[in-house]
């Protein structure tokens, strides 16, 4: 193994290089990887557009001196190269991280609500993370890739866990009738977790298009496209749904689910609006309306099943767009920024550009 990797380095807006730099020391209690596939999100696209809001900025790099000079990446996976001698993973072996790291001591955890300890920091947002040749993370956030699951299909398991984590929050049972609002990445995968937990009536609401086709071949009862009368169309299709789940993040859409929600529903908001909503509360009072959300997820409950979803759906065949060397991430960030990728992007950094 030589000693420098190859890195992809978030300086600022509009500003991803590739960089050299030595390949990072592995701590006690740690397993350095080397990354497979390394894939992005509508976070990574947020910070490239306008940022940095989550990434660190402030700070000088330990390794560079560079204030800014950060490596995102917080959905990889990667073959072990080094670890603890009484480790449960040897050489060889391929792993998927969770990337989000807790206490497991503050009272959050110690309710196994680990997603909100007190300490909480991610691979990728908050230090260094998987978008290079090698990283090196706490054993405690690595889980093992079953047998015969593609590395490709394994490189969806962290943002699926986060959408296990969402449909888990949506209290969803059986017999429920869900409307779920958006239907990109986040709310396919809240999409294909729902259905593995719960068997309801699932409406999903987007543009007509590919995405509305995808949610159907995936298993929604049915699909709904976007126009200026699809609230009645809603309501006539679905009567008052039992849960609706807002995840496009767009103005206005939670207005929408308090509108189309029953008396004493449930609404879970999973997008993050780019700017600040007025709300008007008096429904949500007066009609028992229930918010919730919901953030990244909780490790022990969901990166072992989503790695076992993938396993046995075709969820990673229908939202995986393409896999490509780390130099092609400024390009595909500006691709996400400006909504025109259909589904999800890969980085193998051991790829060469042609």
């Amino acid at each position: 193994m030589t000693s420098g990797m190859k890195v992809a380095v978030y300086r600022g807006p509009h500003d991803v290089v590739i960089e050299e730099r030595p390949i990072p020391d592995r701590l006690p209690g740690e397993v350095l990887i080397r990354v497979r596939r390394s894939g992005m999100c509508g976070t990574d696209a947020t910070e490239w557009k306008d940022g940095p809001h989550l990434f660190p900025s402030d700070t000088p790099h330990p390794v560079t001196g560079v204030s800014g000079a950060f490596v995102p990446g917080h959905e990889f996976i990667g073959e072990v190269v080094e670890r603890d001698g009484d480790s449960r993973y040897t050489p060889g072996d391929l792993v998927a991280c969770g990337a989000g790291v807790s206490c497991g001591e503050c009272e959050r955890c110690r309710e196994g609500r680990t997603n909100l300890c007190s300490s909480y920091h991610t691979y990728g947002l908050n230090q260094d993370g998987g978008m290079a040749e090698y990283v090196s993370v706490p054993e405690a956030i690595i889980v093992p890739i079953p047998p015969g699951l593609s590395l490709d299909a394994a490189g969806l398991a962290q943002p699926l866990a986060v959408g296990l984590h969402a449909a888990r929050r949506a209290g969803v049972v059986d017999g429920d009738r869900v409307v779920i609002i958006g239907a990109g990445a986040i709310g396919t995968f809240v999409l294909a977790a729902l259905l593995s937990l719960a068997n309801a009536d699932v409406t999903v609401v987007d543009f007509a298009g590919p995405r509305l086709d995808r949610a159907l071949r995936l298993g929604a009862t049915r699909v709904v496209p976007v126009d200026e009368d699809t609230e009645r169309r809603l309501r006539d299709l679905v009567a008052l749904p039992d849960v609706v789940i807002e995840a496009s993040g767009a103005q206005g859409q939670l207005a929408s689910a308090i509108r189309l929600v029953r008396a004493g529903g449930t609404i879970l908001q999973v997008g993050l609006p780019a700017r600040p909503a007025e709300i008007d509360l008096r429904p949500l009072v007066v009609r028992e309306i229930t918010i919730r959300t919901t953030n990244a997820h909780v490790f022990r409950e969901d990166m072992a099943p989503a790695l076992d979803l993938l396993a046995s759906t075709a969820l990673a065949d229908e939202l995986l767009a393409s896999v490509h060397p780390l130099e092609d991430l400024p390009e595909q960030l500006e691709l996400l920024a400006t909504g025109r990728l259909e589904g999800k992007v890969l980085f193998d950094p051991s790829l060469l550009t042609p």
